[in-house]
């Protein structure tokens, strides 16, 4: 069998692109912060900074004992989206982009003349040098090839920073067997227990496992789908909808306060319903979540009618925040969460004259914000935090630079 996918996984984005926009953070050791703020922790790290065991999630007094000489750099997600979409276009130029897996991730079919090793490498090496030449030297880049996208994913992380690893169908097995069970995508903590529950403790004996076995442990068909992943063979994935819109943040020290918090909660109720509303989605529920200083957490959810309507929306986070059962504990972090997603067009839309004002009403608060620029108009609520909650890259999900600022 012939390699059919490139994965590419570039290496420590956030902190790559920092270096690659400010020269004299370049071979030196960088953490990327959310806020500076000793409360808080990385959220990247250089390859500098990793020699010294800085990583993700190492909070910055930790990270400053490792690694007395840290520079710490506050995040800013625009510029890493605004790079991401650079790195597509010259990849795109040279082979089609078959999937974007996340802010860092993406892969591509192999042509037919491309799926031999010799051309399939020197494609990869080509791509290499026109991302270093066209975008940065910084934007290091791992590169998998394998016959299928898992084993192609799973190669990109056996050779960091800038590997490129080739996993050939007559290696297969024996090349994987280095690997440890967490090193393979879809295996995390509570999957690893499960396997050595069932005496699977290595990546051998999962490699030995009957298919029969592997269900399961996984409880179903997604356990076959690995044992055949794992033997390079294509499977099948089923399209994935969505089932929640929302937006999470760690309040700044000063924003550590009921008033301010819930100025935040609005701040970030709006933003959801924006994105909800360019989507084409409808939601039926809403989630509040609190988490306290002591580590404590607060909350609740409440479901409604389908609806797009932002004022909906911040009526029942109202209600929900007056039901929370710690009101005058110190909150450090919020979120909100719209729930019960449903596609525009599997929505009957009321026709009362009074919803239909307020649909005219978000549709002209959206335009006027997509025309010039955030928070052009927004509802009060959130008038204290219009600088605060600021655009967030979720692990699968790159934001829209027009909606999500």
């Amino acid at each position: 069998m012939s390699l059919r996918m490139l994965f590419l996984d570039f290496n420590s984005y956030f902190a790559s692109v920092e270096q690659q926009r400010n020269p004299k953070l370049r071979g030196r050791p960088v953490a990327v912060v959310p806020m500076m703020a000793e409360t808080t922790c990385c959220i990247a790290a250089s390859y500098e900074a990793k020699r010294f065991g800085v990583k993700t999630g190492t909070m910055v007094a930790e990270a400053r004992r490792l690694c007395p000489e840290i520079i710490f750099v506050e995040a800013d997600h625009e510029h890493y989206v605004r790079y991401h979409h650079r790195l597509l276009e010259v990849v795109e130029s040279c082979l089609h982009v078959d999937a974007v897996h996340s802010i860092d991730e993406l892969s591509c079919e192999l042509p037919t003349n491309f799926r031999k090793e010799d051309a399939a490498v020197r494609l990869a090496k080509r791509l290499k040098k026109k991302i270093r030449d066209e975008v940065g030297e910084c934007l290091k880049c791992s590169i998998g090839l394998a016959p299928n996208r898992f084993l192609a994913k799973t190669a990109t992380d056996m050779q960091k920073p800038d590997g490129l690893v080739v996993i050939r169908q007559e290696d297969l097995p024996e090349c994987l067997y280095g690997l440890q069970l967490r090193d393979l995508c879809g295996i995390g903590e509570r999957m690893e227990a499960r396997l050595r529950a069932y005496g699977i403790h290595s990546v051998q004996h999962l490699l030995q496992a009957r298919k029969e076995l592997l269900r399961a442990v996984w409880g179903g068909i997604e356990g076959e789908r690995m044992y055949e992943r794992l033997r390079g063979r294509e499977v099948y994935e089923p399209p994935t909808s969505r089932t929640t819109v929302g937006h999470s943040h760690v309040l700044a020290p000063e924003e550590r306060n009921p008033e301010q918090a819930f100025a935040v909660l609005s701040r970030l109720t709006q933003k959801a319903a924006a994105r909800l509303r360019h989507m084409g989605y409808f939601a039926g529920g809403l989630q509040l979540a609190v988490k306290y200083k002591d580590r404590s957490r607060d909350g609740g959810e409440m479901q409604f009618d389908p609806t797009q309507d932002t004022l909906v929306f911040l009526h029942v986070l109202g209600e929900l925040w007056r039901q929370r059962l710690f009101p005058h504990k110190v909150p450090l972090a919020v979120g909100v969460t719209l729930f019960e997603i449903a596609e525009a067009s599997t929505v009957t839309p009321s026709l009362f004259v009074e919803v239909e004002k307020r649909r005219k009403l978000n549709a002209a608060v959206d335009e006027l914000n997509l025309r010039f620029g955030k928070d052009t108009v927004f509802f009060g609520g959130a008038a204290t935090a219009r600088n605060s909650a600021p655009m967030r890259i979720a692990f699968h999900h790159v934001p829209d630079l027009k909606v999500e600022r």
